[in-house]
């Protein structure tokens, strides 16, 4: 008996996403992430995670994992504004104050959490946001959530921007969010920019620097380091990608951050992260800020990457970070291509819509401090005999 009334149309809009090559499943991986991977009991070479300084399995990093939970148990217990914050979150916050120059750091238990709840707890019914219309998913929900008037402006266009700005109301507060470094596309924004505009209309600025903290800039401060940017923006970060653990901070001035404790619903309504995670990234950050080499050897790696793809005659989109994307157009392509380097023993993430528009299907290349030069020459081998093979 179905469960819901409408089940047959669930169940026809299912069909229609497998027919049409945007069904999407869930795939297990065996053992550690990494860059040589065993998925659904395949052994695969993985241009395929977002572990871009190859810390998700460093012995340090798992050391202060294990530790943290001798002392401190598995999970937190409640909320932070009960008895789940732990001196382990206190010690991360501090050290992420030193690092990123901000007043107050605050902690999340995933990205899509700190989006939605600076936003929502920042912004009322009153307010206007104005979004790059290639923000993260998380970042658009959030303004949803707030009930703010929210406006998106052509990806990167600053002219865009300011006609934005400029016709807006003199009454309510003002954000203007961006990705730092852009997920699906790889670029990174114009942030000086933005934060130029905000200063002539009166208005805050958010940045999710998801894809830049750890990553960019010398110290891996993120994108407002790589930028030279005096002035701060509200900072996002997660520690799920470059940190190789999980969770999430907001990094900010003090009363945005106190604003944040009173009234960000997904903070004040959330069982703390485990205080083992704490630990294992304030060991990730350390690493972070000794071992400049990862990021230098990332930057090599891209370079090799990009120089060789351009030889191939692929259309590889403008980005200088660890996102590169292979434009192919349509699902179909996408699909054909994304096989065929898999049987070839090469997995890269195959980008379909909704996540991208119509006719912007794409290979998302991620490319890691772990890689070798030898990796990435494989990756080219086997893309040079897909090409030769399709069309």
């Amino acid at each position: 008996m179905s469960q819901l009334p409408w089940s047959t149309t669930l169940a026809e809009a299912l069909a229609e996403k497998r027919a049409s090559g945007r069904y999407r499943q869930t795939r297990t991986r065996a053992g550690e992430q990494g860059v040589n991977i065993v998925l659904d009991g395949k052994r695969l070479l993985s241009f395929c995670s977002n572990d871009y300084l190859g810390l998700a399995a460093h012995p340090e990093i798992k050391r202060a994992f294990t530790d943290a939970v001798d002392s401190n148990g598995v999970g937190a217990g409640a909320a932070h504004l009960l008895a789940g914050h732990s001196k382990l979150h206190d010690e991360l916050a501090e050290a992420l104050v030193d690092f990123t120059g901000q007043q107050r750091v605050m902690l999340f238990s995933s990205g899509y959490q700190a989006n939605l709840g600076v936003i929502d707890g920042l912004m009322t019914r009153d307010d206007v946001v104005i979004q790059d219309k290639l923000n993260h998913a998380s970042l658009l929900d959030g303004s949803r959530l707030s009930d703010a008037k929210m406006y998106r402006y052509q990806h990167a266009d600053m002219s865009a921007l300011q006609r934005r700005l400029a016709g807006l109301p003199d009454s309510g507060n003002r954000l203007i969010v961006t990705d730092g470094v852009f997920s699906m596309d790889g670029d990174i924004a114009p942030l000086a920019d933005i934060m130029a505009l905000s200063v002539v209309y009166q208005s805050a600025v958010m940045v999710d620097d998801a894809h830049g903290f750890g990553v960019l800039g010398k110290t891996g401060r993120g994108t407002v380091e790589h930028l030279g940017l005096q002035q701060l923006p509200i900072e996002v970060g997660t520690f799920g990608k470059a940190f190789g653990a999980a969770g999430a901070f907001v990094a900010a001035d003090e009363d945005v951050i106190e604003t944040l404790i009173q009234q960000s619903r997904p903070f004040v309504y959330t069982t703390a992260q485990p205080a083992a995670l704490a630990a294992a990234t304030l060991a990730s950050l350390k690493l972070i800020q000794k071992e400049s080499w990862r990021r230098e050897q990332l930057q090599a790696l891209i370079a090799q990457f990009r120089t060789g793809a351009a030889a191939l005659g692929l259309t590889v989109m403008p980005s200088e970070t660890a996102i590169q994307p292979i434009l192919l157009g349509s699902v179909t392509r996408v699909m054909q291509y994304h096989q065929a380097l898999e049987e070839q023993g090469v997995l890269v993430g195959a980008i379909r819509p909704p996540t991208v528009p119509e006719g912007a299907g794409r290979l998302r290349v991620t490319l890691s401090a772990s890689h070798t030069e030898q990796h990435v020459q494989q990756l080219l081998t086997a893309l040079e005999k897909v090409i030769c093979t399709l069309p």
